[in-house]
């Protein structure tokens, strides 16, 4: 192997995905001198499935990521085609932002954040091995030979590790098409004594949007902005107002079944060809056709993948089958009777480590320094990666400098409720965030990602002082805004009683507006036709909307609320029951064998930990409290 002094490092992140992007830019920001490798300098933050972002749950991580001073956020922002809040209907836990982005622009910006961090070095280089000694990660080897050290290494190898793509029953070497495989890892990782499983993943075909005939596609535009405001992730000050691009809906029928159906003789899922396990909650579509036989259809999105492109994605049409099939499946769709295909749909089977193997701050159990973030942990979803990349990199940071690893859990957020589901569950497939996977969603909503986040972010080091003091001035103001709206009358004549009845509600007595603001039909534009000022002192438009919408959510749900607040310290209690690291389960006799292989393989760090582990009886838990209690757990005390 070739040594070089000047290739010393604080930190280095292998992969310049969405885990990889945040983990650089992180720990290079913190102060740490960064090496971000990549087996192809132009695929920085490419988005090799959907070119969108957020959704159900993964708005949430996303607004999260901007909070703790991430990047993802930003960069959805300066590159959206269309904006759309998801179940804008229902309760504020499940509303969602979905940012269909600008493929290329999004990933030119990506790169261009990198390049301008003064701490981050880029290489075009495929590492094939780590330097480990004494169980401490020492560094990585590059394909040519030549070492980088560094206390610090990151993975974020996506689905490159002994990536595998299948098209029909052909199937060759490559992470994502078009870009090889990352061999030699997987390997070494297994030769470490890490629990390497395989994993499968696809995405759909791409088409010639001149092809298409939308006159026979139902139209789906993006929010309507009022006031001219979109909604956006950051809560940055930067928001351009782009033009907005409409999305299509298309719809499967019996034709594209019976073709799918016909052809399953060709599928390598259904042949036995691919190993690993598919995302169960986002099926390729003859999965779909097999396992839901009894719906006759489902729908199809057309969306674009850039503003100066015509390649154009097929949502929910992912395929492994051949490509001739593939034509015949994509024709029997309204509207796409005569597309082109651009690039075939292919299924990608890739290897991962089992995130059982890892701390809560993403660092391995096995080797010191070692922390892995994105795909190769299990997960599936560019948020997912990248919150990962974010906890990552911070806590590079932290394991330098000796410090505790940043303070995420579930009761404070979704990046905190991924990170142990992760690390306590033993999941066998690749992990998508649910707003279900959440018991605390309504206390984190992504409209209140910065009120919980960002005074972590800013002791953390990587949110700024004009951000924490924006962040510092709106809490302060929904808290007079709540009280204001309590002490302002609203009479009972007859212009009040008309300006509520156009919204479907009475007023037989007077009220506060905080009162009337607990009504299904009333906001603050209905309290403002009312004589309500909410004088908030800025001239900051999108602060005084998030002030207002903040204040009216803690009001209408202040029952809700504050039961789950309730929740969350009772839980908080077993969280801080700290469990000692010598303990030696084996020597608990009182504790069941099934409980024991749990406890020793995952190693717990609290009570609240142990209670979420799959396959721990509550009987076993309450029987180790107990001896914590009174202090038998050590060695001496139990034999």
């Amino acid at each position: 192997m070739i040594k070089c002094t000047q290739l010393q490092f604080d930190c280095i992140v292998v992969g310049a995905g969405h885990a990889g992007i945040e983990a650089s830019i992180a720990a290079s920001r913190l102060g740490l001198k960064t090496l971000l490798t990549t087996l192809n300098i132009e695929n920085i933050g490419l988005m090799p499935c959907n070119p969108a972002i957020g959704g159900p749950a993964k708005s949430n991580l996303v607004r999260e990521i901007d909070a703790l001073g991430g990047v993802m956020g930003e960069l959805s922002d300066a590159t959206y085609l269309q904006l759309k809040t998801l179940n804008s209907s229902k309760g504020p836990a499940v509303r969602a932002l979905r940012a269909q982005s600008d493929k290329k622009e999004y990933k030119y910006l990506a790169r261009n954040y990198i390049e301008s961090e003064r701490n981050l070095t880029l290489k075009q280089i495929q590492i094939v091995d780590l330097i480990v000694e004494e169980n401490s990660i020492k560094g990585v080897v590059d394909e040519l030979g030549i070492e980088y050290h560094s206390q610090v290494v990151i993975l974020t190898t996506g689905t490159s590790l002994e990536g595998k793509i299948f098209i029909g029953l052909k199937s060759f070497s490559a992470g994502r098409l078009g870009e090889r495989s990352a061999n030699g890892l997987s390997e070494k990782l297994r030769k470490l004594g890490f629990d390497v499983r395989r994993l499968k993943t696809g995405t759909p075909a791409r088409i010639d949007s001149r092809t298409i005939d939308y006159s026979k596609l139902e139209l789906h535009p993006g929010d309507e902005i009022i006031d001219n405001m979109p909604r956006f992730f950051s809560y940055k000050s930067n928001r351009p107002i782009r033009k907005q691009y409409p999305c299509y809906l298309t719809k499967t029928n019996e034709r594209t079944h019976q073709i799918i159906r016909e052809n399953l003789k060709y599928s390598p899922l259904y042949q036995g060809l691919i190993k690993g396990i598919g995302p169960r909650y986002c099926p390729s579509i003859e999965d779909k056709i097999v396992r839901f036989a009894h719906n006759s259809s489902h729908h199809i999105f057309i969306e674009p993948e850039g503003k100066d492109t015509y390649e154009t994605y097929i949502q929910g049409f992912s395929t492994s089958l051949p490509i001739e099939v593939q034509f015949e499946m994509i024709h029997s769709l309204p509207g796409l009777e005569n597309a082109s295909i651009i690039k075939p749909a292919y299924a990608v089977e890739y290897d991962s480590v089992c995130a059982l193997e890892l701390d809560y701050g993403l660092m391995t159990k096995k080797i010191k320094g070692l922390f892995l973030a994105g795909q190769i942990n299990g997960t599936s979803g560019y948020e997912e990666a990248a919150a990962q990349g974010l906890v990552a990199g911070i806590n590079a940071k932290n394991y330098l400098n000796n410090k505790n690893y940043i303070p995420l859990n579930r009761s404070n957020s979704y990046i905190g409720t991924l990170i142990d589901d992760l690390i306590t569950k033993d999941i066998d497939e690749p992990y998508r965030m649910l707003t279900s996977r959440s018991e605390y969603r309504l206390i984190l909503r992504q409209d209140n990602a910065d009120l919980r986040l960002s005074e972590i972010g800013y002791k953390e080091g990587l949110v700024k002082e004009e951000d924490i003091l924006k962040k510092r001035f709106k809490e302060k103001e929904i808290e007079i805004q709540i009280e204001k709206l309590k002490n302002f009358k609203i009479k009972a004549n007859d212009e009040n009683k008309s300006i509520l009845s156009k919204y479907n509600e009475s007023l037989e007595l007077g009220s506060s507006a905080f009162g009337l603001l607990k009504r299904p039909g009333v906001d603050f534009k209905v309290l403002k036709e009312l004589g309500y000022d909410s004088k908030i002192n800025t001239e900051d438009k999108y602060l005084i909307r998030d002030i207002e919408e903040q204040s009216e959510v803690l009001i209408k749900y202040e029952g809700y609320i504050k039961r789950q607040i309730e929740i969350i310290s009772n839980q908080s209690k077993t969280d801080n029951i700290k469990i000692p690291d010598d303990i030696d389960y084996n020597s608990i006799k009182q504790i069941s064998t099934e409980s024991k292989e749990k406890l020793i393989k995952i190693k717990p760090k609290t009570i609240g930990q142990a209670l979420r582990i799959g396959g721990v009886k509550p009987a076993d838990i309450s029987v180790l409290m107990v001896l914590i209690e009174q202090h038998k757990i050590k060695k001496e005390y139990v034999k």
